[in-house]
């Protein structure tokens, strides 16, 4: 019973240590996106989405409804030193977004892992959209 109790134990310590340990540095990130501007008119439909600068390796912005938006961090939160490692959005299926490097498969609605090596969901940013302008904030 004892030897039990240790290996649950253990195994529930390995598995939350294996969490803390993915995660993505907070870089500052404060941007203001013209959503009406021809540059911009992947996000003028609901559905629709675009990659920004910023963060540490890039911005996902997506638009979720009429004047719901968001907005995550392109690092995988999976080895995310890793310099060739950055999420973009699954071409052949838009409701995902992929890290090719890791495999980790992300919800492009929401950025929750559904898949691969990751385990924590992407960093989502602050968004606030005034129904022109759309600042994305951490």
């Amino acid at each position: 019973m004892k030897r039990k109790i240790f290996f649950g134990l253990f195994f529930i310590i390995a598995v939350s240590c294996s969490k803390d340990q993915q995660y993505v540095p907070n870089v500052y990130v404060n941007l203001v996106i013209y959503v009406n501007e021809p540059q911009n008119s992947a996000l003028a439909t609901v559905g629709g989405w675009k990659y920004f600068p910023g963060g540490n390796r890039g911005v996902i912005v997506y638009r979720k409804g009429v004047t719901e938006f968001m907005a995550y961090e392109r690092t995988c939160p999976y080895l995310p030193e890793q310099s060739n490692s950055f999420v973009s959005v699954d071409t052949t299926n838009n409701a995902f977004m992929k890290d090719a490097s890791c495999g980790s498969t992300f919800l492009l609605s929401t950025g929750e892992n559904v898949g691969g090596a990751a385990v924590i969901p992407l960093r989502v940013f602050t968004t606030l959209f005034d129904g022109t302008i759309l600042t994305v904030t951490n």
